[in-house]
C-alpha cells in the first residue's frame, strides 16, 4: 500500500510539472482524413455556444484546431474555471 501511495504521489508531481505530450494536428498522419463523428458533435456544441456555424467538410486536423479555438471562446468552459 505504501508503494502504491508513493507511486501516485510521484505521478501527480511529474504529470503536473510536465509539458503536455501533444503532437500538432499538422503533424498527424491521419490529419487529412475526414473529421470523426465525435469531433463533429463536439464542434457543433461549441459552435452553438459561441453563436457560429461550422462548415461541413473538415479534416481531423482542421477540426482539432477549430475545437481548440472554440474552446477558448466558449462561455460554458470559461464559467467552469
Amino acid at each position: 500500500m505504501v508503494e502504491y501511495l508513493l507511486f501516485v504521489r510521484y505521478m501527480e508531481t511529474n504529470l503536473t510539472n510536465a509539458e503536455p505530450l501533444r503532437k500538432s494536428p499538422d503533424e498527424w498522419k491521419t490529419g487529412d482524413e475526414p473529421a470523426t463523428a465525435a469531433q463533429r458533435s463536439y464542434l457543433d456544441t461549441l459552435a452553438q455556444d459561441v453563436g457560429e456555424e461550422v462548415e461541413g467538410d473538415l479534416t481531423k486536423a482542421e477540426a482539432s484546431k477549430l475545437i481548440d479555438e472554440l474552446r477558448q471562446r466558449s462561455p460554458r468552459l470559461h464559467d467552469e474555471k
